[in-house]
């Protein structure tokens, strides 16, 4: 006779993985040097089963000389041409520096980073159904 507790285990092992994947993980992306100005980036990965038609992510960087600045990252334009992330694709989210303030320091400067407001819309403008986490 099988141990239900055993069995249980079991399912619980094979289970987990499936549980993990589900959610929409950003995970710190390439930074880049702008005219002398840090510019960050994040990678989106879409492991839910819902797409992602506008994903923002402010980080609050903290500076070496103890001043903070945010910065918006970005899928897209917030009125423009979206770029959807469908289940299981990637996407960037980037500064638009066309339409917000450089962070006015390099990359160096940067000591620290954590993550501000988080904004999520599936299709319908809707609020996103799957849980965003943020490892900046």
């Amino acid at each position: 006779m099988v141990d239900c507790r055993l069995v249980f285990f079991g399912l619980l092992i094979i289970a987990a993985p499936a549980l993990a994947a589900n959610g929409i993980d950003v995970k710190r992306g390439e930074d880049a040097l702008v005219f002398g100005n840090c510019v960050p980036s994040l990678v989106v990965e879409n492991k839910s089963a819902e797409t992602v038609n506008y994903l923002q992510v402010e980080l609050v960087l903290a500076l070496t000389d103890g001043q903070q600045r945010s910065v918006e990252l970005q899928s897209s334009y917030r009125d423009g041409v979206l770029y959807p992330i469908a289940p299981g694709a990637q996407g960037t989210l980037k500064q638009h520096l066309d339409t917000s303030r450089a962070i006015g320091v390099p990359c160096g400067e940067v000591k620290a980073r954590k993550v501000g407001r988080i904004l999520c819309e599936a299709a319908g403008g809707k609020a996103c159904t799957s849980q965003v986490s943020v490892q900046p």
